[in-house]
């Protein structure tokens, strides 16, 4: 395990890029933009992936337009809290060992396992 002072370097730093990302994302339209990285799956394959649309679903997220994030990936609502989750686990180490033991168990990762599969096939099908 890394010493608690290089991890809360590291922790600091990765939260000032992903501010920082966060800030290109609400000014930036990833739509109207060429900067930002296009699908390869949907390029290839013509099919979304479970992630297709999260840049511009964040990019309307971050301007408070709700409607435009379901729009483009709904399951972004989902994914944030189970990803801020997992997250917190890992911030807080071995503080909290049944709440560790929970997100990392069997049940809890095949169920958003299945979750993000049932997502990818239901968007392809009903084309959302």
């Amino acid at each position: 395990m890394p010493n608690p002072k290089i991890k809360s370097i590291l922790l600091a730093g990765a939260a000032l890029v992903v501010a920082a990302v966060l800030v290109l994302y609400m000014i930036i339209d990833p739509e109207d933009s060429s900067w930002f990285p296009k699908c390869l799956f949907l390029t290839l394959t013509g099919c979304k992936c479970p992630g297709c649309g999260t840049q511009r679903a964040i990019h309307c997220l971050l301007n408070f337009d709700f409607v435009g994030t379901i729009h483009y990936n709904a399951f972004l609502l989902f994914a944030i809290p189970v990803m801020s989750l997992y997250f917190i686990d890992y911030v807080s180490g071995e503080r909290f060992a049944r709440f560790h033991n929970f997100l990392n168990s069997r049940v809890v990762i095949i169920a958003v396992l299945i979750a993000v599969l049932v997502w990818w096939v239901l968007r392809n099908l009903i084309g959302w």
